[in-house]
């Protein structure tokens, strides 16, 4: 006998059930009606891209977490790699944006929700295998883009229950300001900020020990870290005073400084603190870093600027600032806390037609027609039984609120038999009165969804279907 071959799925990605892709579709639905609110235009791309494509724009660490694919046919022992992975959905917008110049608007504003790949090691809410959420508008210089972004994802992060969330804001002029003044050469600046991405990882301790590895000069190192792990981030007028006193009147000071004003007028007013630390590794930015966090859970996403990435695409700069929400993080965070609404968390169904005969098959399956065309979530129980135990237990499984009963005596007076599963009250109503009177008890009109189901694929508070 053959051995028994593990039905595990590959490290780091997961198999959804159906209560996962309800969490799943509940948060997207949120998204995405948030993103459309804010004049995000839907897009998608393939899910791997040439191999050039991606090489060389996400820095050296993030080059080693490319899932390459190998050549097929007769160069597949090459070992060589054409295609690659998608491994964020940031670099094939700006190959889109470079090939369909002509076709999209100047200030053009998209959304994208698609999963992507990195050969990561796995971890608590860490995996190879994962979603994005990704708004991204391009055409603008002005801060009112990077305010409105961090407007739209905060109100995503309250409406789907976060009220303990901060955004980290920062520049990568800032970075550099500090580095410049703390003596650390320009050319192993991007050294020392791969290190200083890993602080909340490795710690202050295990952030200097990486730069003294990667060759910073001590001195330098020293004062970096004291500009860098200042303790607990202040208000943003303090910080912003903190860093006008290290390096004067900045640029980068001035434009994080117009950001926080006018982020105040929106969603992630009061939310915003300025954090020196906060390095995003992608090598791509080129202006303000941003990064969503929860305090005992880490980064819900992050983004920023990045006006040379187009360009290298286009061969001309076209400023572009985005943000990636971490859906699958989010949705596991959510199932910790409870966060999800019990219609969510609980079956789909809001119906299950049972029959007691065979002969009352076809009777089942015409009601359940019947209702189906009013928009009512229906489902027949297939095996005929004079008992109910099976198709009860059924019912509450799938999270029914009613029980259409037919039977041999149900036919004879064309009646059926409906049973309410949270009051567990029963009545026999004529056939032609069926579909209204289950309507009635599921406090809807014929034709419209349960009021309690009404919110899983659409924005709580706004109307608006996915």
């Amino acid at each position: 006998m053959a051995d028994k071959q593990s039905t595990k799925p590959p490290a780091g990605t997961r198999d959804f059930l159906p209560d996962d892709i309800r969490r799943r579709e509940h948060v997207m639905g949120v998204v995405v009606g948030v993103y459309e609110r804010y004049g995000f235009e839907p897009l998608e791309t393939p899910a791997f891209e040439n191999i050039e494509t991606l090489v060389g724009k996400y820095g050296d660490e993030g080059n080693k977490l490319i899932f390459k694919i190998l050549k097929r046919g007769e160069h597949e022992s090459s070992g060589e790699a054409d295609l690659a992975l998608r491994y964020d959905l940031t670099v094939p917008l700006a190959r889109v944006v470079a090939q369909y110049r002509n076709e999209l608007p100047r200030l053009f504003k998209r959304y994208q929700i698609q999963p992507v790949w990195r050969a990561d090691r796995p971890a608590r809410g860490r995996f190879r295998e994962f979603y994005q959420c990704d708004i991204d508008a391009m055409g603008s210089t002005s801060p009112v883009v990077d305010a409105d972004i961090l407007s739209a994802v905060s109100e995503i992060l309250t409406t789907l229950g976060f009220d303990d969330f901060t955004v980290r804001l920062n520049h990568r002029g800032v970075l550099a300001a500090l580095l410049e003044t703390a003596g650390v050469p320009a050319t192993q600046h991007g050294d020392a900020l791969v290190a200083l991405d890993k602080l909340d990882k490795i710690g202050a301790e295990g952030v200097g020990k990486e730069l003294a590895a990667r060759g910073i000069p001590e001195t330098a190192a020293a004062k970096a870290m004291t500009y860098f792990c200042a303790g607990a981030l202040p208000l943003p007028h303090e910080a912003l005073a903190r860093l006008t006193d290290v390096l004067g009147d900045h640029r980068a000071v001035s434009n994080l400084a117009d950001i926080v004003g006018l982020a105040e007028s929106t969603s992630a007013a009061g939310r915003i603190r300025i954090d020196p630390s906060l390095a995003r590794g992608l090598s791509y930015y080129t202006g303000a870093i941003m990064e969503i966090a929860v305090e005992g859970i880490g980064s819900l996403g992050g983004g920023g600027r990045y006006d040379n990435l187009i360009g290298m695409f286009l061969g001309r700069d076209v400023p572009a600032c985005g943000f990636s929400l971490g859906l699958e993080r989010i949705i596991v965070v959510m199932s910790e806390r409870g966060m999800f609404p019990p219609t969510v968390a609980k079956g789909s169904i809001d119906a299950v037609i049972t029959f007691m005969d065979d002969d009352s098959r076809a009777e089942a399956l015409r009601l359940a027609t019947e209702l189906r065309a009013t928009k009512i979530r229906v489902d027949v129980f297939p095996e005929s039984s004079r008992k109910f135990d099976k198709s009860l237990k059924y019912s509450s499984a799938r999270g029914a609120g009613i029980m259409a009963i037919f039977g041999e005596n149900e036919r004879t007076r064309g009646e059926v038999s409906i049973r309410d599963l949270h009051t567990r009250e029963q009545q026999a109503v004529p056939r032609d009165q069926a579909p209204a009177v289950i309507a009635r008890l599921l406090n809807l009109e014929p034709g419209t969804r349960h009021r309690e189901h009404s919110t899983e694929h659409r924005e709580p508070g706004t109307g608006n279907e996915r």
